[in-house]
């Protein structure tokens, strides 16, 4: 969970997220005329979501096409999940 929460912890990273959620996949320079981000940022911020196991790419001939990787959205989302719940459920013994 650290890492997901590591890798989302990025104002581009989470727009990146919000992009490929809406249009199911891009290539980096889809990603690029959107994003008011330089090529090499964009790319960086594309290695940290994957390595992060949130997004992944196939190549498609001279480019790579990122989509979120959705069984590992849906571990992540039950693991934040989780999280918070325990949390209000702690938050409910409080003095």
């Amino acid at each position: 969970m650290a890492r997901i929460a590591k890798a989302l912890s990025h104002p581009a990273r989470i727009a990146i997220i919000k992009l490929l959620l809406k249009k199911r996949a891009c290539i980096c320079g889809d990603i690029v005329d959107v994003l008011p981000l330089s090529q090499a940022t964009v790319s960086q911020h594309l290695k940290e979501l994957k390595d992060a196991g949130l997004i992944k790419g196939e190549i498609d001939g001279p480019r790579i096409c990122y989509c979120i990787d959705e069984r590992k959205w849906r571990q992540s989302e039950k693991s934040i999940n989780g999280f918070f719940q325990a949390s209000i459920t702690a938050l409910d013994k409080c003095c």
